[in-house]
């Protein structure tokens, strides 16, 4: 099972990355699935999450309005659309989700998941 996340790259202050998170090995359609960040020297946080519909989603407060985090479940294919960067979004953005299709969706939230995807380094120059 890989969790593969794509799309980083290095962007000026108020421009936009999109990024995606393909996982391989089994499907994550009925999984609610989650992105984190891990910004230099800092620990892991939280950044979105999305039900296994789509029809539910959270934000941390540093990114609401800003980002927006999707879903197609015809291409197991988790995104995270990211406008309005800040430097301070700079980090490494990893997806994740439970290995349970019934795990609820506070299980991701709380970053208690089961499988966490290589990252994509995202840097954000003033």
């Amino acid at each position: 099972v890989q969790l593969q996340a794509s799309g980083g790259g290095l962007v000026q202050a108020g421009g936009s990355l999109r990024l995606s998170c393909a996982a391989s090995g089994r499907t994550f359609s009925d999984n609610a699935m989650g992105w984190f960040r891990q910004a230099p020297g800092k620990e892991r946080e939280f950044v979105a999450a999305i039900s296994w519909s789509g029809g539910s989603t959270y934000y941390a407060d540093s990114v609401k309005g800003r980002f927006t985090v999707s879903r197609n479940n015809a291409k197991n294919t988790v995104y995270l659309q990211m406008n309005s960067l800040k430097p301070e979004d700079t980090g490494v953005y990893s997806c994740a989700a439970p290995s349970s299709p019934t795990a609820p969706i506070k299980v991701v939230l709380d970053g208690l998941v089961d499988y966490w995807g290589q990252g994509t380094l995202v840097t954000v120059s003033s």
